[in-house]
């Protein structure tokens, strides 16, 4: 329905809640579609920062309900950053030439 609405904007809270890994990496291919192939904008709230790390351009990273961080994707998935933003320990490995975050 959002497709069909053809909107410039698309928003969306948590798209990948309660959706298993499989589907989670279709609905993720079709956003990320959406924003080449259309040329639409979306901005979407997760949780998930290596999600987050392999399909977004840019991240916005809250801390206690007020903005931490602001920027393109390579500048926030950055040990030190992360760091900062959860306060825990991140190892950050590239695979597939995706930064994923390793921090259990």
């Amino acid at each position: 329905m959002v497709i069909a609405q053809n909107t410039e904007y698309i928003l969306l809270d948590e798209p990948l809640n309660n959706l298993d890994m499989y589907n989670s990496v279709q609905m993720m291919k079709v956003i990320r579609r959406l924003c080449d192939e259309l040329g639409k904008t979306v901005i979407l709230v997760m949780h998930d920062i290596n999600f987050a790390s392999c399909y977004s351009d840019n991240i916005v990273a809250f801390k206690n309900g007020k903005i931490k961080e602001i920027g393109i994707t390579e500048n926030i998935i950055k040990k030190n950053v992360l760091e900062k933003i959860y306060d825990m320990k991140f190892d950050i490995r590239e695979i597939n030439n995706k930064s994923i975050c390793i921090y259990f």
